[in-house]
């Protein structure tokens, strides 16, 4: 998802997963500062820990985007437009949105390994459920239940890793996990491609039930019980201030926008994306349309350079490279040839990984309290994002064709540079009236 000049390691810790950063407070990251017996590379627990959460973090992103590679075979068994399918999709992450924060108060009364316990064998079980939906409402409604139970790992994992581990090894066990939520939602949506064009979308989505259990299970099996972590009594009113104090920082208003604008483009181009390829010119077979997903691997690199990006062009500018990158893919991607639409795809990502980057990793260097909430609101407006880009985009799709999903695109990447523009404006006003007194001589 750190030097403080440059903000690099905190960039790329925020940006492979979009969930992760969610919750490390500065209380929490004091306690665990201070202990002297918390997990270290090479000491007792600590590779359990890693790969406990590395299976987590691919069990939850798993899970979380099952559906999506699949959308076009959904559509076909239950006869539903792009628009009807894509609710398996934007239910998981509008549950996930809705229930980030509250889920993340409660692992603060009840325990952060309880909260990823209990969320991850709820998900699961869904998991097991959903290929047997008979219809396509029953399979929103349990995708809906399944997005929100997964809400309660992220919200969790970050808090139990600051307590845990010590502060020199706590952005390489920070890393795993990340490492495991974009393997995750990568290699769940190769493998659901390549079992669907086999045997049919609910053994897809029966296949990735099964990973989740092998998941779910190592992670019961090898997750370290906490030591350092101390309950505290829930205050609704304290939480509502916070989250209040927070949305009226019109700096982290602007944030919070930027991901969910950003995420709505990601998340209508990968929605869509599969109906694109499926039918002509390109009439790609489904495992073929599932190996697409690849191409996430260009948003580890991406999110990698994000961090010399803001050092070398300052955050707004690295923030006019990503809008420029992700709108030039859009754009490439309404030619007709394979090799252009992938090339754009490639643009898209990178220019999404990076916007995304800047604007989370900004959002904890801008809280000056309540981090944790604060980085929370930022999942939620980003998953939220999600939901709408993945909706609009196939209804956008079903109404003009691909050009249609760009057109939407377009419109949310240059809400991101008004967005930007503004911001650059606001700080310019604000060094010029800052400057104003020294200028009046007395």
């Amino acid at each position: 998802m750190p030097p403080a000049s440059t903000g690099a390691s905190t960039i790329v810790l925020d940006a492979a997963v979009p969930s992760s950063a969610a919750v490390v407070p500065p209380a929490t990251a004091a306690v665990s500062a201070a202990a002297p017996d918390r997990l270290a590379p090479g000491g007792p627990g600590y590779r359990r820990m890693s790969f406990a959460l590395f299976a987590a973090g691919i069990a939850t992103f798993a899970l979380l985007y099952s559906t999506q590679a699949l959308l076009p075979s959904v559509s076909a068994s239950f006869g539903a437009t792009a628009g009807q399918a894509s609710w398996t999709v934007s239910a998981a992450t509008g549950a996930l949105a809705l229930c980030v924060l509250p889920l993340s108060a409660l692992s603060e009364r009840f325990g952060r390994r309880q909260m990823m316990t209990a969320s991850l064998a709820v998900a699961v079980v869904i998991g097991l459920l959903v290929p047997f939906a008979p219809s396509l409402g029953w399979l929103i409604a349990l995708r809906a239940v399944q997005g929100a139970a997964l809400a309660g790992l992220p919200a969790s994992a970050m808090a139990y890793l600051a307590e845990e581990v010590r502060p020199k090894a706590l952005v390489a066990a920070i890393g795993l996990f990340v490492a495991g939520n974009s393997i995750g939602g990568m290699s769940g949506r190769i493998l659901a491609g390549w079992v669907a064009q086999l045997w049919g979308w609910r053994m897809a989505l029966g296949a990735i039930g099964l990973l989740a259990v092998a998941c779910a299970v190592v992670f019961h099996l090898m997750i370290p019980q906490a030591r350092h972590f101390s309950p505290a009594s829930l205050n609704p009113k304290a939480l509502a201030r916070t989250v209040t104090g927070h949305l009226s920082n019109p700096l982290l208003r602007r944030l919070y926008a930027i991901g969910a604008l950003f995420m709505t483009v990601f998340g209508a181009v990968y929605t869509v994306i599969g109906y694109r390829l499926v039918e002509a010119p390109f009439g790609l077979p489904q495992g073929i349309v599932g190996s697409v997903f690849l191409v996430y691997l260009v948003g580890t690199v991406s999110s990698a350079a994000a961090g010399r990006l803001v050092a070398r062009l300052g955050r707004r500018g690295a923030l006019y490279l990503a809008v420029s990158t992700t709108a030039a893919g859009l754009l490439l991607s309404l030619a007709d040839q394979l090799a252009a639409v992938l090339a754009g795809l490639v643009l898209i990502t990178a220019g999404f990984f990076a916007g995304h980057a800047v604007a989370s990793s900004s959002v904890s260097r801008t809280a000056t309290s309540g981090r944790a909430q604060a980085s929370a609101l930022y999942q939620s407006a980003y998953y939220l994002g999600s939901s709408a880009g993945g909706t609009l985009g196939a209804v956008a799709f079903h109404a003009g064709g691909w050009a249609g999903t760009v057109v939407l695109g377009v419109l949310a990447v240059l809400g991101v540079l008004s967005i930007t523009l503004f911001g650059s404006r606001a700080a310019r006003t604000e060094r010029l009236r800052a400057a104003s007194p020294a200028a009046v001589p007395n």
